[in-house]
This record gives structure tokens, C-alpha cells and sequence, in this order.
């Protein structure tokens, strides 16, 4: 792991524990920039309320 450039390498993650499916790239643009927005607690929150034990979802887009 951590073999290539970029955001995953960098900070180390290697855990998929929340995600969102959108229709459109504009839609998961708007999303992203809103999502940034956010503190910390609050993205924590959100990953909580859908996967409480931050279990890795990879398998589950396999």
C-alpha cells in the first residue's frame, strides 16, 4: 500500500468507511464543497450514523 501519488499515500488511509453515490458529477461537486465546509465532529457524525463500527465498504462497490 501506499505504492502510488496521491491523497491515500499522503495521509495513510487506507479505509473506505463512508461514501456517497450521486447522479450526476455536478451534484458530487456541490456535495464535496458543502461537505468541506463541515468540522471535523460533524463529518465523524455522519460516518457514525451509517456505518457506527467504521467498517471498511470497499467490498461492498467490489
Amino acid at each position: 500500500m501506499g505504492i502510488i501519488e496521491g491523497f491515500t499515500k499522503r495521509y495513510s488511509v487506507h479505509n473506505l468507511v463512508w461514501y456517497e453515490a450521486h447522479e450526476t458529477m455536478e451534484s458530487a461537486i456541490l456535495r464535496e464543497k458543502q461537505l468541506k465546509k463541515w468540522s471535523r465532529i460533524a463529518k465523524i457524525r455522519t460516518i457514525e450514523q451509517q456505518n457506527p463500527n467504521w467498517q471498511d465498504l470497499w467490498l461492498d462497490l467490489v
